[in-house]
C-alpha cells in the first residue's frame, strides 16, 4: 500500500487545507466532521493505531481530517493495535447502478421485464403463452406470473448460470438446448433447427409443452426461465439497451481524449421534446441516467467558464423537454 498510495495520517501528513475541506459546503463539512468524530470512536474502542489511505477526492478529505484531528492524534500514541485502513469514493458505485454493462442476457432480463410484487431482485414472467388464453393484457393479470429463481429445478439452475456467464448470443442458444433436451425426455414431437435461434422458435417449442400437463410440472422452472428469455427479446426496451451500451463506450472513449464541455455539446443535440422525439430517441429519463453516469466515471472535473456554458445549455434542454412532456412520469414528477 504504501508504494501505491501516499499514506495520510501520522506526522507529515497533508492536513485538511491542503486537500481542500474549506472548500467543501457547509454541511458537508459538518458531515465530513461529523463522520471523522465516528470513526474516531470506533477506533478507540478497538484500540486501533491506524495508517490512512484514499482512493478519491472526498475519500482523501476525509482521511486528511481524520489524520489532524486532535483525540484521533492523542489516541494514535497511546494505541496498540496497528491497522491500515483505505477510504474509497463510493462514486463509481452509481456507473454501476446506471451503466449496461456487456452482452450479458441475465442483466437484460432484471432491467426490461416488469418487477415481481414484493421483490427487489426477481422479475413477472409471463406465464399466458402456456395456457389456452389469449395473450392480452387482461389474462396477463389472472395468470399468476412466473419468476427468475428456480432453485429446485438443475436444469433451470444451470440455465440461469448461462444466462449470467456467457454471451447472449450463446446463452439464447443454451435455452434452445435445454429446451430440445426436455421435449426430447418427454417425448414431445421437437424438430430441431440449426442455426441461429429466435423467440418465435423459442416460442414455438414451448407451446409443445402446453397441452402436456405431466411435461408442464417436470419443467416448469426451464419454461419460466426461457419465457424469460422470449419476452426479453422481443421487449422494445431492449434494442434501447443495446444503444445505451454503444452510447456509454462511446463516452468513454471521448472523456479520454476530450474535456468535460466537449462531451455535455456532443449530448445537446440529442435531448428532444415530446413533439420531436422517436420511438428510438433518448427520454427525459433516460439523459438523466446518462447524465449521471457521465459526471460518475469522469473522474474530477476541472471548472470553468466553458464547463459552466455547456451545463447551462443542457439545463436549459433537459427543462424544456421536461415541461413539454403531457403525462410526466412518477421520477419527473418528483424532480419537478
Amino acid at each position: 500500500l504504501p508504494a501505491l498510495l501516499p499514506p495520510l495520517s501520522g506526522s507529515g501528513g497533508p492536513g485538511p487545507a491542503e486537500v481542500g475541506l474549506g472548500a467543501l459546503p457547509a454541511e458537508l463539512r459538518a458531515a465530513v466532521r461529523a463522520l471523522v468524530g465516528d470513526l474516531d470512536s470506533l477506533f478507540s474502542a478497538l484500540g486501533l493505531r491506524e495508517e490512512s489511505f484514499a482512493v478519491g477526492a472526498l475519500s482523501r478529505v476525509v482521511a486528511a481530517e481524520l489524520a489532524s484531528y486532535a483525540p484521533a492524534r492523542n489516541r494514535r500514541r497511546a494505541a496498540t493495535n496497528k491497522a491500515s485502513v483505505i477510504f474509497v469514493d463510493r462514486t463509481l458505485d452509481l456507473a454501476g447502478a446506471v451503466g449496461h454493462h456487456g452482452d450479458n442476457l441475465a442483466e437484460k432480463m432484471l432491467s426490461v421485464l416488469p418487477k415481481l410484487p414484493g421483490h427487489k431482485t426477481d422479475v413477472m414472467v409471463n406465464m399466458v403463452e402456456l395456457t389456452a388464453l389469449k395473450t392480452t393484457d387482461e389474462t396477463s393479470s389472472i395468470i399468476a406470473p412466473g419468476c427468475l429463481a428456480q432453485p429446485n429445478d438443475p436444469a433451470a439452475k444451470a440455465l440461469w448460470e448461462s444466462f449470467m456467464n456467457l454471451k447472449q448470443k450463446e446463452a439464447v442458444m443454451e435455452a434452445r438446448r435445454h429446451l430440445v433436451e426436455a421435449a426430447s425426455r418427454e417425448n414431445l414431437p421437437i424438430k430441431m433447427s440449426m442455426g441461429r435461434v429466435t423467440p418465435e422458435q423459442l416460442s414455438s417449442y414451448i407451446q409443445l409443452f402446453r397441452n402436456n400437463l405431466k411435461a408442464l410440472e417436470n419443467h416448469c422452472g426451464l419454461l419460466q426461465l426461457v419465457l424469460a428469455t422470449v419476452q426479453t427479446l422481443k421487449h422494445p426496451q431492449t434494442s434501447k439497451w443495446d444503444n445505451f451500451l454503444a452510447f456509454e463506450r462511446l463516452l468513454l472513449q471521448t472523456i479520454g481524449e476530450s474535456e468535460m464541455p466537449s462531451v455535455l455539446n456532443q449530448l445537446l443535440p440529442m435531448i428532444k421534446s415530446y413533439n420531436e422525439r422517436t420511438k428510438d430517441d433518448y427520454t427525459c429519463e433516460d439523459f438523466f441516467v446518462l447524465l449521471i453516469y457521465i459526471y460518475s466515471v469522469v473522474g474530477e472535473i476541472k471548472c470553468g467558464k466553458e464547463l459552466d456554458t455547456a451545463e447551462e445549455e443542457v439545463k436549459k434542454a433537459l427543462i424544456k423537454a421536461i415541461c413539454d412532456e403531457p403525462e410526466p412520469s412518477p421520477l419527473l414528477q418528483k424532480i419537478t
